[in-house]
């Protein structure tokens, strides 16, 4: 099939029934369109949007960003996951800010910043400033491997310079923001991971996957492997005025920047952690193990509960460990599992009080 002739119907399609309604598709400029591809990266449409809203409400530009607290963004970014997307984010727009506070006009100068893979400088150069580059975010992979019938899985070094090669081949010259635009589309709203709407798609004729019956086993998927898993206890002490006891995770890592819990691997380490405080605590209160998920590993983690009974030497290791009144919790960047621990120890605690 020529790729003009695919461009076109592509093209016809979004004219017809594309979402032309997100917050990011509005007053596009490099800025907007940045954040809304950090943000969609492994994050699907629907719970990006109320983020984007309020984040460009707080940060609607690259100098309102580079001068935030990291705080600020992180909290502004909490329940997103993936946290060192906001790190980067906050990086990003220092570097462009301190160089005059434009938006480099190129694939390499951009993908040199921080957190800008070649995929997302892609969108931003052809959706903000009507470059023709091609993208390929996963949307796009799924597009491209069912049509082209490509097998293997995506993230292989050699299936993926296959589907670039072929993402270049298929990028117009013209209207390529639209073309950006109808391609993510196409892939987010019918050429989906699972019950792939083909009846509706504006090129299943030409799609070699439909061809060849293997809609549904491509793209192949990762293989798979059993998930390691760690075990940490976290302490959720409190204090006689409601306080609860938060630190400042390293800038790197998993929850890097965050604020959560102290976390031990063991509950007499946790014990023993308490008493060098000089601290005295009621009998802690150990909860039910819960498990939390990422990419590469499993957490399991048990919540220990206990109120310091001697407030004293309430001051830590300087900012890493700091005391934090519940009602300034929610204006923290806190992670998603730390954050709902929070929110039903409280409401567990008020509903006993009002009791």
């Amino acid at each position: 099939m020529p790729y003009e002739q695919f461009q076109q119907q592509l093209l016809d399609w979004f004219d017809a029934h594309g979402r032309k309604d997100l917050p990011w598709q509005q007053n596009i400029n490099p800025y907007r369109v940045w954040v809304s591809e950090i943000m969609l990266q492994q994050t699907q449409v629907v719970s990006v949007i109320d983020y984007f809203q309020r984040f460009v409400s707080r940060f609607p530009d690259i100098q309102s960003l580079a001068t935030a607290e990291l705080d600020e963004v992180l909290a502004h970014w909490s329940g997103l996951g993936y946290y060192a997307r906001a790190r980067n984010l906050h990086k990003t727009a220092q570097i462009i800010a301190a160089n005059d506070g434009q938006f480099p006009q190129t694939v390499e100068e951009l993908t040199a910043l921080p957190g800008i893979g070649r995929s997302t400088a892609g969108a931003i150069l052809s959706i903000a400033c009507g470059q023709s580059q091609a993208i390929l975010d996963g949307n796009v992979k799924r597009v491209l491997a069912r049509f082209h019938a490509v097998h293997g899985w995506p993230g292989d070094t050699k299936v993926a310079a296959k589907l670039w090669q072929i993402s270049i081949n298929h990028t117009p010259q013209q209207r390529t923001a639209a073309y950006t635009q109808a391609i993510m589309d196409l892939g987010a709203t019918l050429c989906t991971r699972s019950k792939p709407q083909c009846i509706s798609c504006p090129v299943a004729s030409n799609c070699q996957a439909r061809q060849l019956g293997l809609v549904t086993q491509l793209p192949e998927s990762k293989p798979r492997k059993d998930l390691p898993v760690k075990q940490l206890y976290f302490l959720l002490l409190q204090d006689k005025q409601q306080q609860i006891l938060l630190e400042r995770r390293p800038p790197t890592g998993i929850w890097g920047g965050l604020w959560s819990l102290p976390e031990f691997t063991a509950h007499q380490t946790l014990l023993e952690w308490c008493a060098l405080q000089n601290w005295q605590i009621s009998p802690p209160q150990t909860l039910a193990n819960l498990r939390h998920s990422f990419s590469h590993y499993h957490l399991d983690y048990t919540p220990v509960i206990a109120t310091l009974e001697n407030p004293i030497n309430n001051v830590m290791e300087g900012e890493r460990v700091v005391w934090y009144k519940t009602s300034q919790i929610d204006s923290l960047g806190l992670p998603t599992p730390i954050k709902r621990l929070l929110q039903q120890h409280f409401t567990e605690v008020n509903d006993d009080e009002n009791d």
